[in-house]
């Protein structure tokens, strides 16, 4: 990790409804070459509003009220996302940076074979390809996460929900991006797939070199895979630190109340937590700030 391979500056976001969301609010983070940066917390903190922020996937009433996202190519040169538009934001979409979403049944579209929709990756971005180097193109990259590629020819419902996830990571992999966005990729999934697409993803960052951002709910799962983690609560980030401390000496007064929110191993209520007195913590003046947005907006 030697240079930032995205910048996210001051960015706020807002749904422009009855009543105005403030979904971002200020959010400044740096996303390092090889990292994977993880962005934990509740349902409804915006985690999943940054990310197709950063994708530029928000659609109305949401709109970018200030900040910007600048991606800096390991070739040596910035983009400033929100200055793209039309075909050169879709030639930048998963060549650059992809997305994995949640859902993958959802994702994919059920009436059309895995290999259909891996190859239309190729026809988009990479049409000098024919369609024999796209079929192995297709059938390789379903190897590298874990898939026989006779299952090319197989319909969605056809594969398990580990299966549909991992072609979901297959196609963000197509062209070989430097920042993969996964947004609660292992939702609905047993832990025992979990932990196989987990090392799946570790596994491949190490052998292709992208940065990620793993956005889930889950604090402990970001503990065991990330390099750095972000808390993010009603649009702020409350705390960013590496994991091994933000898991040792948690700071703020939510991520200690997230880690406690997880079963003990030992039996113990709130024996997640390795240090710290989770009844005498006071809000701090962040803490008070979210409070305060909470009730007015209620």
């Amino acid at each position: 990790m030697s240079s930032p391979v995205l910048s996210i500056e001051n960015l706020s976001i807002d749904y422009l409804a009855e009543t105005t969301v403030h979904a971002v609010r200020e959010v400044s983070l740096t996303l390092e070459r090889g990292e994977i940066l993880g962005l934990a917390g509740e349902s409804g903190c915006g985690k999943s509003t940054l990310a197709y922020a950063i994708t530029r996937l928000l659609k109305p009433p949401a709109r970018v009220t200030s900040g910007r996202v600048v991606f800096s190519s390991r070739e040596g040169y910035d983009v400033d996302l929100s200055g793209l538009a039309g075909d050169d934001l879709r030639a930048f979409r998963w060549d650059k940076i992809a997305m994995v979403f949640q859902g993958a049944m959802n994702s994919l579209n059920p009436v059309l074979r895995i290999s259909e929709q891996l190859e239309d990756v190729y026809l988009t971005h990479r049409p000098e390809l024919t369609k024999a180097e796209r079929r192995i193109r297709c059938g390789e990259l379903l190897e590298r996460v874990g898939v026989d590629r006779n299952r090319l020819r197989a319909y969605p419902h056809e594969l398990s929900g580990g299966m549909r996830q991992r072609v979901m990571i297959a196609m963000a992999l197509a062209l070989e991006p430097q920042v993969l966005i996964m947004d609660e990729p292992t939702t609905a999934l047993d832990v025992v797939v979990q932990r196989e697409i987990l090392l799946e993803i570790t596994r491949l960052r190490a052998e292709l070199g992208f940065a990620v951002i793993f956005i889930t709910h889950d604090l402990p799962l970001l503990l065991e895979i990330s390099d750095r983690i972000a808390v993010m609560r009603a649009g702020l980030i409350v705390e960013l630190d590496d994991a091994l401390t933000l898991y040792t000496k948690p700071k703020h007064p939510y991520t200690r109340r997230l880690l406690s929110s997880f079963p003990s191993l030992t039996g113990e209520r709130g024996g997640f937590v390795r240090s710290g007195d989770l009844a005498s913590v006071e809000l701090d003046e962040t803490e008070q700030t979210i409070e305060a947005v909470e009730m007015e907006s209620r």
